[in-house]
């Protein structure tokens, strides 16, 4: 019989299976996003079920050829990483939002690394708004969704930092006409963001685009995690 893989994971979330069990929604660094049963640690008090709990890395083993696997052996690798108040909720968004958008069995280590890195921040406290863009950013550039901010989309012209612009899911950032348009986008706060200097109105054109760009993976049934708490 060949030897079962150890796979490095995080738990995205679990819910309750049959009177005994749960389905765990696991992101592993060789297998992607693996959703699979732990059978009979519901109503335990086992080491299985205390690590079973999002923010702990973990090792673990599974069986079975069908998408929904079985979790058989659960090691924890490190501490939890513990989160509180703001930190916790956004960490909550950070797993919900992986774990809508992330298609099983898509395998990234570089969002492996990129889930990783924003926990140790969270965990810090050290700017989260900045935290959850970065990771969003990853989010979106892994579904190849991540737009040029830069250049507008149809012609290909460079955004300029006097004139106003909006997005469309389609063609990404595109000309507009700050007396048409509904809250016009500032050119000047584009390439701020681009260029990574953090001002109010970067920040604020940062969350507001990717929102819209999030939408079509997300769809139309709202996140969880944003009635907790106002996501920054």
């Amino acid at each position: 019989m060949a030897e079962r893989q150890w796979l490095q994971a995080y738990v995205l979330h679990r819910r309750p299976y049959r009177e005994t069990s749960y389905i765990v929604d696991c992101f592993t660094l060789e297998l992607g996003k693996v959703s699979a049963v732990a059978k009979g640690v519901r109503n335990s008090r086992s080491d299985r079920k205390s690590l079973l709990q999002p923010f702990q890395s973990l090792r673990i083993q599974l069986t079975g050829r069908s998408e929904l696997k079985n979790l058989v052996q659960a090691e924890g690798e490190r501490g939890q990483i513990l989160l509180q108040g703001t930190s916790l909720f956004c960490g909550l968004y950070v797993n919900e939002l992986l774990n809508r958008v992330m298609p099983a069995g898509l395998v990234s280590e570089s969002l492996y690394s990129h889930y990783q890195k924003a926990l140790g921040e969270l965990s810090a406290a050290v700017d989260i708004e900045l935290t959850l863009r970065r990771f969003e950013f990853a989010v979106l550039k892994e579904m190849g969704l991540l737009a040029d901010w830069t250049q507008e989309g149809i012609t290909g012209e460079q955004v300029q930092a006097e004139k106003w612009y909006a997005y469309s899911s389609e063609e990404g950032i595109v000309p507009a006409l700050p007396d048409i348009i509904k809250n016009p986008i500032p050119g000047y706060a584009l390439l701020a963001a681009v260029a990574e200097d953090w001002t109010p109105s970067a920040r604020k054109v940062a969350k507001h685009l990717n929102r819209l760009a999030l939408l079509p993976l997300v769809g139309d049934k709202p996140l969880k995690s944003r009635e907790l708490f106002v996501i920054r």
